[in-house]
């Protein structure tokens, strides 16, 4: 879609969420006389009163919030539909023929726009984990060889606005999820795809559609292009197969000296990452000496094996990001035998499966096992099946789901997976490394994340010998 085409559209911006209003705000540049609408499933009220202000404040516009949300999408021929919304949901209310003298309804999104308008170099990151880890170290490496580049995306950074201010010697490092990468018909110059698990079935039929739509990061590459990939998985070499690119595989011992400067980012999965992100350098010219002094001084993202501290002997590490089983295994892996409680589970997905990480378990020196609903219970009957006489099984403890606190039951749950933490612990690590989504008892990964730490320093605070008063 060019932007010159958008003129003469009927736009609307179907979600008013962190790209909607992005999208809203770019578009008002582009044609502040221009009538557009905006439609969400939230009621007007539920937005910020800043939020309000700007849309009582422009005349220009039609909103059509709350329940009845989707009704309004035929009065429009083009939509720009947020990434969480599922395109299946919206069909049903668009208008299909111009029989009537209606125009068919598209459905567009911000990456398709800036895929066919951006004129820099856009670098594309996907996979089931380790995107945020990867976009921010190939953004921190170039900027480090002193290149012009800008970090957009899933990472949290809209893309529409950017796009107007792009330049042709500008470099983006692009987070694409799948929900981004869906229907698109353009790919990126530079492709990284690190990995590929089930995720997402909640939103996908099955793992066919999901993959499909994580395909789409390669499959409309020219032989000018570049794709960078896992090649350890069976899954990325079949894919890479699609990609008419120059092929750039990785591999585990790709780059040997890595492995000495890598100790911010500890586990196999994050040699992927930082060797993919190595590999895009490469492709840049960046000098080894400044790759290294960027992986050295590289930050982990939080909720990504992060450290919270050491208390009373214990080491907590928070994972909350780890959305999927095979995140959790990484982890474990990544801090092997010095795991002795792990905190597991949340809401339950279709296909996902949990014989490998209950096996990993059961190998390991955990001596403690906390179990959020509802994979906590899955894993669980997965280890009693798994389970060999003699085999000194971790303490099992289940979380309750109750809570006064939350209509999401997350904070009374967390305090009580914090408190038999702290008691059953005796020294090395306790991480928190669910392997499912938090939906079930929390907002988001960060809201789980983020009452781990609370609690974790918490309890530690309560620890703390009261001073003595003076006399």
């Amino acid at each position: 879609m060019n932007l010159k085409n958008l003129k003469n559209k009927n736009i609307l911006i179907l979600g008013f969420g962190q790209e909607g209003k992005d999208s809203y705000l770019a578009l008002r540049k582009l044609f502040p006389e221009k009538v557009l609408g905006i439609a969400d499933k939230l009621n007007f009220k539920d937005f910020s009163k800043k939020v309000q202000k700007t849309l009582k404040s422009d005349k220009k516009l039609k909103l059509h919030f709350g329940e009845n949300y989707l009704k309004y999408l035929k009065n429009y021929n083009l939509i720009i539909k947020t990434p969480g919304i599922p395109q299946e949901i919206a069909k049903p209310f668009l208008a299909h023929s111009t029989g009537s003298g209606q125009a068919k309804t598209k459905i567009t999104s911000q990456t398709e726009i800036f895929l066919e308008n951006c004129q820099g170099v856009i670098i594309g990151v996907t996979g089931t984990k380790g995107k945020g880890t990867t976009v921010s170290l190939i953004y921190k490496i170039l900027k480090t060889g002193g290149l012009k580049v800008k970090l957009v995306g899933n990472i949290g950074k809209p893309v529409f606005q950017t796009l107007l201010k792009s330049k042709k010697n500008d470099i983006f490092v692009y987070e694409m999820s799948s929900h981004q990468l869906e229907n698109l018909k353009k790919s990126p110059q530079i492709a990284v795809f690190l990995n590929l698990y089930p995720a997402h079935l909640d939103y996908y039929k099955n793992f066919a559609q999901y993959k499909k739509a994580k395909e789409n990061i390669l499959r409309y590459q020219t032989e000018k292009d570049f794709f960078i990939y896992n090649s350890d998985q069976k899954e990325l070499r079949e894919i890479a197969k699609l990609s008419k690119a120059k092929k750039i595989p990785i591999t585990a011992t790709k780059y040997e000296f890595i492995t000495n400067i890598r100790k911010n980012l500890p586990g196999l999965f994050n040699i992927f990452n930082i060797a993919s992100a190595v590999a895009v350098a490469e492709l840049f010219n960046v000098p080894k000496n400044k790759i290294i002094e960027a992986i050295k001084e590289f930050k982990p993202l939080p909720h990504r094996l992060e450290f919270v501290g050491k208390y009373r002997g214990i080491e907590f590490y928070n994972d909350s990001l780890a959305t999927v089983p095979q995140a959790s295994e990484a982890a474990l892996e990544a801090l092997k035998d010095r795991v002795k409680t792990l905190i597991f589970g949340g809401m339950s997905v279709k296909g996902f499966k949990f014989s490998q990480v209950a096996k990993k378990i059961l190998k390991s020196k955990i001596k403690n096992l906390i179990l959020f609903p509802d994979t906590g219970e899955a894993v669980f009957r997965e280890i009693s099946k798994l389970k060999n006489k003699g085999k000194n099984l971790p303490k099992v403890f289940f979380v309750s789901r109750q809570d006064k606190e939350s209509s999401l039951g997350g904070a009374a749950s967390m305090r009580e997976a914090l408190k038999i933490a702290f008691r059953e612990t005796k020294k090395g690590i306790c991480l928190l490394s669910p392997g499912s989504p938090s939906f079930n008892l929390f907002r988001d990964y960060k809201e789980r994340g983020n009452m781990f730490k609370k609690f974790v320093k918490s309890f530690a605070r309560e620890d703390k010998p009261k001073a003595k008063p003076e006399h």
